[in-house]
């Protein structure tokens, strides 16, 4: 069992949920868009406040500037080591679009605002609070706890996750890991469900090209690689991917049914065919909960990056467009391929450039995951708490290669009436935390990670 000794040093700390908010304030000061990422001062910033109740923090770079953070505070070796992650990078943020400078870490409406609040910054800040109080309190525990703040998980966590993995493995081994997405509030109907990351999509990058005859562009050419682009651009944007079942989805369906009024429970329930749900999320492109539904549906398929041509009067002799892909638990890199060539034909011609497969944690019930459920419904009694799959890809990637068994947890509540939805914050504009909810998900992280290492 945990045995906590106040210590001298315990005194200068603020409240654990204070000192979340100041170091996510600071971290949100702090551009590390990716690229370039520049990870090494929210990273340096991280290691000053670790250092200042004792620790000694390692600072790792995969290349320069581009930093990983990892520390242990040591248990008494009862059990493995719980892994505690976050990554320091993030998106890129158009100034113009935001109501508040994207980095200004300003508190305004309840809220942090920044490039990171929820993505993910927060959990950066939770676990190192969370830390600093567990050295200053002079916590003993059965597990040690292992915390990584990491680099360019935006980018694919080349230089960061996998860096370290793959560099040093010893330094970041757990028999369990937490760290994004999850734990968030999901306001369905009239239920709050906290949906669990247990799996996530595998992602497929490629390269798109076409090719064909170049020529002057005073004498157009209907058969130019331009047109062809057009049409297949607008081929796999029209395109409706197969429909795959995963139990993920349909479980997760059947909770949100169970908790609707009886009368409505069977028309949700015919909702929970993938054909059928297939169908209306495409009729709803502009919800977010629809798009997040649509693409646990299918792998699916977005082209993001364009290029064709260098001279105003020249048709290019080749074209080309990048796609990113993603793909269900028992897909492959070949099924998606497949479903790509039976929508762009024969004349696209398809290179994946960087792929990894997707990831589940099985089995899903462990007394990790039947801890976060508890500590929530402790505090939320009607609340449903639920395994889940995201859409896109984690630093569980790489930091379950090791064996460790991964749960997406960095918790904050999001009231209903707020109007802010947590999926329009991830990538989007005007990116911000409540600040009652930031607190909230750090006693909560705090008590989660001292209950599964007593």
């Amino acid at each position: 069992m945990a045995a906590e000794v106040p210590a001298p040093s315990s005194r200068g700390l603020p409240s654990l949920a204070d000192d979340a908010k100041r170091i996510c304030q600071q971290l949100l000061r702090i551009d590390t868009t990716n690229p370039p990422g520049n990870e090494r001062a929210a990273a340096e910033l991280i290691a000053k406040e670790l250092a200042e109740v004792g620790f000694e923090p390692e600072l790792l770079e995969g290349a320069p500037y581009r930093t990983n953070l990892v520390v242990r505070h040591r248990g008494n070796g009862a059990k493995p080591p719980l892994l505690l992650s976050a990554h320091l990078d993030v998106v890129e943020a158009d100034p113009t679009k935001w109501d508040v400078p994207p980095f200004s870490g300003l508190e305004q409406d309840g809220c942090l605002w920044g490039r990171g609040a929820i993505d993910m910054k927060n959990m950066a800040a939770m676990c190192t609070a969370i830390l600093r109080r567990l050295a200053a309190t002079e916590t003993v525990l059965d597990r040690d706890i292992i915390f990584a703040a990491v680099a360019d998980e935006e980018a694919g966590c080349d230089l960061g996750s996998r860096f370290l993995v793959e560099n040093h493995r010893e330094k970041v081994e757990a028999e369990y890991a937490i760290g994004e997405s999850g734990g968030f509030s999901l306001h369905l109907g009239d239920t709050t469900f906290y949906p669990i990351q247990v799996a996530e999509k595998g992602f497929v990058w490629i390269k798109a090209r076409i090719t064909g005859e170049p020529g002057h562009g005073s004498m157009p050419r209907r058969d130019s690689v331009i047109n062809k682009l057009g049409e297949a651009l607008t081929k796999l944007g029209d395109a409706m991917m197969p429909v795959h079942d995963s139990k993920y989805v349909t479980d997760f369906l059947d909770a949100v049914r169970l908790r609707q009024p009886g009368v409505i429970q069977p028309l949700v329930k015919l909702l929970a065919r993938p054909q059928l749900l297939s169908r209306i999320t495409r009729l709803l492109p502009g919800v977010s909960v629809a798009r997040s539904f649509s693409a646990l549906l299918s792998n699916t398929a977005a082209a993001t990056v364009v290029r064709a041509g260098h001279k105003t009067n020249v048709i290019p002799g080749f074209a080309e467009f990048e796609i990113d892909g993603r793909t269900l638990p028992g897909q492959t890199d070949e099924d998606l391929l497949r479903e790509l060539r039976a929508i762009l034909g024969p004349e696209v011609e398809l290179e994946v450039m960087k792929s990894a497969p997707p990831i589940v944690t099985e089995p899903i019930a462990s007394p990790v995951f039947d801890i976060i459920k508890h500590q929530i419904e402790l505090r939320e009694p009607k609340a449903a708490v639920v395994p889940y799959m995201i859409p896109g890809f984690t630093d569980a990637k790489y930091f379950t290669q090791m064996g460790a068994r991964w749960y997406g947890f960095s918790p904050v509540k999001i009231e209903k009436a707020s109007g802010i939805k947590f999926a329009d914050m991830f990538h989007g504009h005007n990116e911000r935390i409540p600040v009652a909810g930031l607190a909230w998900g750090t006693e909560l992280l705090d008590t989660v990670v001292r209950e599964i290492c007593a």
